[in-house]
This record gives C-alpha cells, structure tokens and sequence, in this order.
C-alpha cells in the first residue's frame, strides 16, 4: 500500500510560468515526484495538450494512478536522464514544448524512514531512488574503500572532515555491520570535532552518498543533454535545483549552450556565424522562493529556479 507522506511543489507557480505553456502544446515532467507540477500543467493544457511524465521512484509511478483517468497524461518508470528515449519512443523527439525537471530528493523520500534517506527517522540504510536497480547506501558501506568514501563525502557533501568521517565509518563496520540510519548518523556525529549549532553533523555526509547511490550529478549531466535534443525549437527548460552542486550543473550548461562558437580571438569570423551556434538561451535571472513561500515549506530554502529556452 502507498503510504501517504505529504508534499508541497517549490516553486510552483514560479516553474509553471517558465513553461510559457501553449494549451495545446506537448509538455514533460522529467521527475514527477507526487504530482504537484504535473497537475499545474494539466490545468493549463487543453484537451488537445499532452503531459508525459517520468519518474524512477515506483512509490511516485503508484501516486501517478490518480491520474490514470486522464487521456492527456501518462507516466514511465524511468530515470530523468532516459527522457530523450521515452520521446523517441512516442515519436515525440524534437516536439516537446516544455521540459521541467525538480532536482534533488522529495519530501515523500525523505519522511518515509523505510527509504534510509533521513537521519531524522530511523530506518534501513538504503537511499536509491529506484529500488529495483543499484546497490544501496548500506552494501557500498560495507566494501567501499576509506579512501572512496572520503572522497564521495568531500566532493558530494563538500564535508571538509570527511576523512574522518570516512575512517569512522570503516572502524565501526569492522565492529558490526552499517544497516540503519541512526547507526551511521552516530558514527557521523562521533567523528565530527567541531558542530555546526544550526545544522546536524550528519547532514552533508547523507547527502553526498545519496548522490553517489543515485548517480545523480551525472543523471543531471545525460538529462540536461537530453533535453536540449527533446525539445522542439523555442521549447522551455525549467529546473529547479535544491544544492551548489545541482545548480552549478545548471547554470554552466545554460552558459555552454548559449555561448555560441568559441573561437579565438581575431579569427576571421562573422558575430552571426558565432550566434548560429548557440542553442539556447537563458530566460530571466535565477529565481529564489519568495518569503511567503518560505513560511509555508522550509525545505524550499535552498532551492533556485533557471528557465532556459531552446533556439
């Protein structure tokens, strides 16, 4: 049975807008978590509009069956960044008019202890976002090299202790095996000397092997490439990124894509030989929630919207 977790969509609003939806146009939600984007979508679409959402998350492809009844929608269970094949498939390749993807973990994901995502509940330490592919946080725990692990917490939780971080979580499998949140949140907190009063010591460390666990830096590398070949011409991306590390990823991408050719200065080159080459271009500034929005969901803190548009 699906267990019920709420959820409030960052950015709502602010993500449907960068869209520019066309009634009737073809839209895809590359991670439709509990459906809150998805559903915004659909009320802006016509009957002649499609949505085609994917996620690999099978706890959001069982959210999704309240949707089931519309002819308009329709989900996959797949990874974000296989979003080109699942156009290609429906023959949609280059006809999407708006691609949004949200980054990151859910709130679902995280308030289900049974995920091991959350050091705040205590649950088995599994972390995959798609259960039935890959090797859970706690199997890698207990073979990875010491030297492997400080360099996922330091590089992916920019965790500046994450050498002994790494060494305490080696010491403690000798002793016993690493099965449970609350295990590795302890060997985490013991191995940190200096706490951070507004922020658990183990926080940077449960995300970086989060994001090893799940690929997810290069999920966002493959999806970003795959969007800009989906799209149609003057097709929107919209992301929403929740960590540096994300919208790093973003930002440069958008940057690449809209720069055109490089070429070395002084080339006998013509500016619109230059600007044939670029393939999008950024729309607006970065947006950040608005205070209002911040009252009402806490975890939005963090969380920054681009809006790019294909050439």
């Amino acid at each position: 049975m699906e267990k019920d977790f709420s959820h409030l969509s960052v950015l709502l609003q602010e993500s449907i807008d960068g869209l520019a939806i066309k009634p009737d146009g073809i839209y895809m939600d590359a991670t439709f978590g509990r459906g809150g984007h998805s559903r915004q979508i659909l009320k802006a679409l016509s009957a002649n509009g499609q949505l085609i959402a994917i996620d690999r998350d099978l706890s959001a492809i069982e959210a999704a069956k309240s949707l089931a009844d519309d002819p308009r929608f329709s989900i996959h269970h797949r990874p974000f960044s296989e979003l080109q094949a699942v156009a290609e498939e429906l023959g949609l390749l280059g006809k999407i008019d708006g691609i949004l993807m949200d980054l990151g973990v859910s709130s679902p994901q995280l308030d289900d202890a049974d995920r091991g995502f959350s050091f705040m509940r205590n649950g088995p330490l599994d972390m995959r976002m798609d259960i039935t592919r890959g090797i859970s946080a706690a199997d890698w725990l207990a073979v990875a090299e010491e030297q492997d692990i400080t360099q996922v917490i330091k590089e992916f939780g920019e965790e500046k202790f994450g050498k002994r971080i790494a060494h305490g979580i080696v010491n403690a499998r000798q002793i016993a095996p690493i099965t449970d949140t609350a295990q590795l949140a302890e060997i985490i907190d013991l191995a940190v000397p200096v706490k951070d009063k507004y922020k658990h010591p183990a926080t940077r460390s449960f995300q970086a092997i989060r994001i090893y666990v799940n690929s997810e830096l290069d999920e966002i590398k493959t999806g970003l490439k795959a969007a800009l070949s989906t799209l149609a011409p003057q097709g929107r991306l919209t992301v929403i990124s929740f960590h540096s590390l994300e919208d790093r990823l973003v930002k440069r991408f958008v940057r690449e894509q809209s720069r055109g050719l490089n070429v070395p200065h002084g080339m006998p080159i013509l500016q619109v030989e230059i600007d044939a080459a670029k393939a999008m271009k950024p729309i607006g500034k970065a947006i950040k929630p608005s205070a209002d929005e911040l009252k009402r969901n806490i975890r939005a803190r963090s969380s920054v919207l681009r809006v790019a548009e294909k050439l």
